[in-house]
């Protein structure tokens, strides 16, 4: 059992390692590079200025879009109790009633 084993994760070793020369072989390698772009021209506003920072730099599109997203569910979260308490709704005790 031990010998099919070891066979098979020699076979998975090998596969992994071979796998890029057949993409190679395929004739994937000369292919003109892909461009990423936004398409701005009918945008306004924020919508253009985040188009715009993307088209410049994706970098400092992903940083912003990682600080964004986050502080966006937190914005929501913090609303969203308010509300709840507003309309009776009391998320701070841990009673659970019925039980």
């Amino acid at each position: 059992m031990k010998a099919k084993l070891s066979r098979l994760w020699w076979s998975l070793i090998a596969m992994i390692l071979v796998s890029p020369g057949f993409a190679l072989a395929a004739g994937g390698g000369g292919a003109a590079p892909i461009v990423l772009v936004a398409d701005t021209r009918k945008l306004t506003g924020v919508m253009a200025w985040w188009a715009n920072l993307y088209n410049e730099s994706h970098f400092q599109f992903m940083i912003l879009t990682v600080v964004l997203i986050p502080v966006t569910g937190v914005v929501f979260g913090v609303l969203a109790d308010i509300i709840m308490s507003h309309i009776g709704i009391d998320l701070k005790s841990k009673d659970l009633p019925g039980h």
